[in-house]
């Protein structure tokens, strides 16, 4: 069994996900960890005694081998880097809500301190996605994405079921990551190995090659104090251990100065425990148990499961012997017996009440006693189980379905199928996937006005390939036809009732109607996807979207010019007090306390202004931080219009007309795709 090296108990607690680790001398590792009350310590055991000259760090009273450093600031995360190549050292990053550290730890002096801007972002992480020798920026995000940027375009999208809040990049193209519900996973592209879920937290993960077989595991850190390493393709744990506390961090690095990386686990009490990689001899799992005795555990499990099976087909045979089949009561069930499912659109009594509908039934007289479905996005929990009342025991069961985004997704279900009373049952499973755009049935044209906003592009392909791609992208009734070039299909959102027409017109000239611009990329992005199109420039116009950026592009240089008011009175207020404050103590010194109390009084006025402003920065900050989100989105979904190198060029082009404060350039490249020569 794999035992750590070394375990060391530090006398700081330290916060969850904020560890590092870094060559803060350029020879020696040292770890870095946020703990309480906004300061940083860092462990050195290879240099007793730290430089504590001046500046933001001193000795700690506790232990010689840290040094702790004072950010005053509540601390958000932890990184350390090389910034500048010719220093020959890493530098310490430290983030809060507001600014940005960087710190040089050996010559204890900032190199930086900037404040910052953020956004829902949750974890970054760098990898050769496409596998074209350069490293891809992967970023996970509260709106449960993944989404790899290269340079400024978007070239890949998944979607999660929660809060993604680690990634790591493993061997390739491979990348782990954990989610916020317990979730942990590897992916190869966009196409997702495994993933478990667990009823505790994932507080940090990392690719580690424990086992020596050149491949590196993926290791999580959990909030239970458990650590386990998995392998990258299946999942399966090949190694666990232990702490008394949470997991704090997971790093890596030759802390013993050996030669060798060690994995190190640090938990939130301050236990430090390195491992290194098992010999030749300790390939494959890790644990205390070998392949032998894992190969006789899987195969008894396997002969219990046939004996348990088998001995329910004896008791079914003896059943249908002994019944004199009185009221249709029979043991086993017909050998044609099949399940069948159906996914309809269900209207509902009102728009609020419309959903999709997943009928199951059987082909004969059996009933299904319970469903048990699991799919991604769909159901509290990600599984649903219907287990009707005996009075209600029926062949069909009809189960709504609301997925909240236009997303593909596998519905995997299992129905347990016999006769009323039949004590046991046989499982059918089966998988069926939801259709993207599942939310939005199909209409009359004249059932309601046409939007006013549209895409308008034009592509070289058959009409009967965009049929097969609306066929598999919606549900539309068997007997729907469509007519020839020109014919035009409409749908109604099941969400919001909003409308949705898409017309085809000779000359491969395709319009789309739709209020919504997120629906509108959704479309355009599953169609070039599904047509295997590389580029494609559209004409767009969303009047009402455009008018309300239009008002976000306002606040924002509001914002911006009370921000620079504020700024410029308070520091105005600072001299103030500083002047203030020379003079009152100037009074105390030469025994005039009537007039140090008046100016005393005045500090208090001053300093309760200046609080009270800072308060008005930070609420306008905030409100600034949201309207630049907005805009990034508006730049975002205009680059979702568009696909290939168009999608890049306007997203480029965007950002240059925003920096350069040029609105009426900014909606003329959202409309056409291009900045005016």
């Amino acid at each position: 069994m794999l035992v750590p090296v070394f375990t060391l108990k530090l006398s700081h607690k330290i916060l969850p996900r904020m560890v590092a680790l870094g060559r803060y001398d350029g020879t020696h590792p040292c770890l870095a960890a946020a703990t309480q009350a906004g300061k940083v310590f860092i462990h050195n055991p290879h240099a007793r005694g730290q430089r504590t000259s001046t500046n933001r760090m001193v000795q700690s009273n506790q232990d010689s081998d840290i040094s702790l450093l004072n950010i005053n600031q509540a601390i958000s995360c932890l990184a350390s880097g090389v910034l500048n190549p010719q220093l020959g050292y890493d530098c310490l990053l430290v983030g809060t809500q507001t600014n940005l550290l960087a710190y040089d730890v050996y010559n204890n002096s900032d190199l930086f301190y900037r404040e910052v801007t953020g956004d829902n972002v949750r974890s970054l992480a760098l990898c050769d996605f496409d596998g074209d020798g350069k490293t891809e920026l992967l970023v996970g995000s509260d709106d449960f994405d993944i989404r790899v940027f290269k340079q400024d375009e978007i070239v890949a999208e998944m979607s999660e079921t929660e809060t993604v809040t680690a990634l790591n990049p493993m061997c390739g193209s491979r990348f782990g990551y954990a989610l916020s519900n317990g979730t942990v996973g590897v992916y190869e592209k966009t196409n997702r190995y495994w993933r478990i879920k667990s009823k505790n937290q994932a507080i940090s993960i990392h690719a580690f090659d424990l086992n020596s077989d050149g491949v590196s595991e993926l290791i999580t850190g959990w909030s239970n104090g458990k650590v386990d390493a998995r392998n990258d393709r299946t999942g399966e744990v090949i190694f666990k251990d232990n702490f008394a506390s949470s997991i704090a961090g997971v790093v890596e690095g030759d802390y013993r100065m050996d030669g060798s990386n060690q994995l190190i686990c640090c938990s939130v009490d301050g236990e430090i425990r390195g491992y290194l990689p098992g010999g030749e001899e300790m390939k494959g799992n890790l644990m205390d148990t070998s392949a032998e005795q894992d190969m006789i555990r899987e195969l008894s499990q396997k002969k219990q499961n046939l004996l348990l099976e088998l001995r329910n087909y004896e008791e079914s045979a003896k059943a249908e012997l002994n019944t004199k089949k009185i009221d249709g009561q029979r043991g086993m069930i017909p050998a044609n017996t099949q399940l069948q499912t159906a996914l309809l659109v269900n209207l509902g009594s009102d728009n609020r009440s419309a959903h999709v509908e997943l009928c199951i039934s059987t082909t004969n007289d059996t009933i299904i006693r319970a469903v048990l479905i699991f799919a991604e996005g769909i159901f509290e929990g990600e599984s649903h189980v219907v287990h009707p009342s005996p009075q209600n025991l029926s062949g069909c069961i009809r189960v709504p379905l609301t997925p909240a985004k236009d997303v593909p997704v596998d519905l995997h279900i299992k129905a347990f199928v016999g006769y009323r009373n039949s004590t046991q049952f046989h499982v059918f499973e089966l998988t069926r996937q939801l259709p993207r755009f599942s939310m939005y049935a199909l209409s009359s044209p004249d059932s309601s006005a046409e939007p006013l906003s549209f895409v308008n592009f034009t592509m070289n392909e058959r009409p009967q390939r965009i049929i097969m791609w609306l066929n598999q992208s919606f549900l539309l009734p068997e007997d729907v036809e469509f007519q020839s070039v020109p014919f035009q299909v409409c749908f109604t959102s099941l969400r919001n009732a909003g409308q949705l027409c898409i017309k085809i017109k000779p000359g491969g000239e395709i319009s789309i109607n739709t209020d919504d611009i997120d629906l509108a990329g959704d479309i355009i992005q599953s169609m070039t996807s599904f047509l295997a199109i590389e580029d494609l420039q559209v004409e767009a116009d969303f009047p009402a979207y455009f008018e309300e950026l239009r008002k976000v592009l306002v606040k924002v240089d509001e914002h911006h010019a009370v921000n620079q008011r504020l700024t410029a009175d308070m520091a105005e207020h600072s001299r103030l007090i500083r002047s203030m404050l020379l003079q009152a103590e100037d009074a105390r010194c030469q025994g005039d306390m009537k007039i140090m109390k008046t100016h005393y009084i005045e500090l208090y006025d001053l300093n309760r202004d200046l609080i009270n402003q800072y308060k008005i920065r930070c609420n306008n900050h905030t409100e600034l931080l949201n309207n630049l989100k907005a805009v990034n989105q508006a730049i975002q979904r205009a680059g979702q219009l568009r696909v290939g190198r168009p999608k890049a060029q306007v997203i480029s082009a965007c950002r240059d007309a925003i920096r350069s404060n040029n609105f009426h350039t900014l909606f003329r490249i959202m409309r056409v795709g291009a900045a005016p020569s």
